[in-house]
């Protein structure tokens, strides 16, 4: 699905995390560790085209590739649901319903809301929505689960688990402890970015 071999940012010529090689198949999962400053999140941005390699290369196999990242992509203005909405019809995809992923989502009790007003558990619920409502069998995280409280820390999961199950693969950047219950008994590289690694 993905691979990577040698590649490398550098930001005003100092390298911002080493050389990283991996390769990631369907139904795989991408821990990438580290401390604050090590570069995951860049590591990120440079696999979603967002940051061009300052060497190496990568080749992905995937049709689509559906990011989230430390900018969610929402629309302050727009409701819950209007954003959804907005997801779905900005990816072309037809026959989603928005009014099920909010469900899902948990965020049925701020549909209406303006997303200027949520919480940010409630926003970040709301940017996973473009992970449910699109085709991409890749998915780039970075820090999916800042901001979430214990139960949205298990719908993550819950939708990690889905997805991986039905051949998608994921990259997933985080900081913090919390790794996936069944990331252990997974296929799953685990990568620390720090250049000091």
């Amino acid at each position: 699905m993905l691979s990577v071999f040698e590649i490398s940012f550098e930001r005003y010529f100092e390298p911002v995390f080493q050389p990283v090689s991996f390769a990631l198949e369907a139904g795989g999962l991408l821990l990438v560790t580290g401390a604050n400053g090590c570069g995951k999140t860049t590591l990120i941005r440079v696999l979603a085209g967002f940051l061009h390699a300052s060497s190496g290369k990568y080749a992905c196999q995937s049709d689509s590739t559906a990011y989230v990242g430390h900018y969610l992509g929402i629309k302050d203005d727009l409701s819950v649901i209007e954003n959804l909405r907005f997801m779905r019809n900005f990816m072309g995809v037809r026959g989603r319903n928005c009014e099920e992923v909010m469900a899902q989502l948990g965020l049925n009790r701020v549909s209406d809301q303006l997303a200027r007003t949520l919480s940010a558990g409630q926003r970040k619920r709301c940017a996973l929505g473009r992970l449910l409502l699109g085709n991409a069998k890749l998915w780039l995280l970075d820090e999916p689960y800042s901001n979430l409280d214990q139960e949205g820390v298990e719908l993550v999961d819950d939708i990690l688990t889905r997805h991986l199950s039905t051949g998608g693969a994921c990259v997933l950047a985080t900081h913090g402890n919390h790794r996936p219950d069944w990331a252990s008994s997974q296929d799953y590289y685990l990568l620390s970015g720090a250049s000091e690694c």
